[in-house]
């Protein structure tokens, strides 16, 4: 079974959230903890999210994936700045214990000219004050397209952050498709070359979930702009191999493109028609 969903509003909430993958066909979902430009997140709703696992466990949900605000950079230049993305993930992480098994990615930061050698330092450092031992929620590193300073640009940058980290037993990373190709890491033509890379320098075994989308922008180009599935850069056939390699297919994918809930739904259905299911 291809483990799919896309990115939904949680200004309803957790059951909303639910209600609606379940209409467009997802088994899954990816959700903003809170405004992705902003701060303040509104008070948790333990009713609300009661109803929404008992819907998962009826639906059958795989892990959802939630998303930090794209306000949080770990390792900027301004202390202020640092000490506000750490209280605002501790936050978040301790809001998802109350849905085990969920999954919490961030986009690493940007050094701001501090040189990527001190932003990796200040990313682990941050993560090494906030994790703590019986976590249930494993925090994901995103791979990013390397636009301006951003952490995360290349495979071995994200090994050097999990490395620094004590309880790295809580840490994974999030493939971002659109993101890897605009990086330079040719997933389109060398697929299988790719994951043998981030094999050796990061291993398999930290890949928990994928970002699947397609990129408006050429291989290298380092723009980090999503298009919909089989219309930009990448192409159906190249997403196809990606949903279908055996080091990926098991993983879940969560869709980022420029969509409504209807267009979602179509992109949901497109994939699961070009899924191999070997159960069948």
């Amino acid at each position: 079974m291809l483990k799919i969903g896309c990115h939904l509003s949680s200004a309803k909430g957790f059951l909303a959230m639910g209600k609606d993958a379940v209409k467009i066909g997802a088994n899954t979902f990816q959700f903003f903890t809170r405004n992705p430009r902003g701060g303040k997140a509104k008070a948790l709703d333990l009713e609300d999210v009661a109803a929404f696992r008992a819907l998962a466990a009826e639906q059958g949900f795989f892990p959802i994936l939630a998303h930090a605000p794209y306000t949080l950079n770990a390792c900027a230049a301004d202390e202020g700045l640092r000490t506000f993305a750490k209280e605002t993930m501790l936050d978040d992480l301790q809001r998802l214990e109350h849905i085990p098994g969920s999954m919490y990615n961030f986009h690493p930061g940007s050094h701001v000219k501090q040189g990527a050698e001190r932003g990796i330092g200040l990313i682990a450092a941050q993560l090494n004050e906030i994790l703590w031992e019986g976590q249930q929620t494993t925090v994901l590193l995103e791979t990013m397209a390397g636009k301006g300073s951003e952490v995360g640009r290349t495979f071995q940058e994200l090994r050097d952050i999990l490395d620094r980290v004590n309880l790295s037993d809580r840490l994974g990373v999030c493939l971002d498709t659109c993101h890897v190709f605009d990086g330079g890491y040719d997933i389109a033509g060398n697929l299988t070359g790719v994951l043998e890379e981030f094999d050796k320098v990061i291993g398999l075994g930290r890949l928990r979930a994928v970002h699947l989308n397609d990129t408006m922008n050429p291989l290298g180009s380092h723009k980090d702009r999503h298009q919909k599935l089989g219309e930009g850069e990448l192409g159906l056939e190249a997403l196809e191999r990606i949903i279908n390699h055996p080091a990926l297919r098991e993983l879940p994918f969560y869709l980022e493109t420029p969509n409504d809930l209807a267009g979602y739904g179509r992109e949901i259905a497109l994939m699961k028609g070009l899924y191999q299911d070997k159960t069948q």
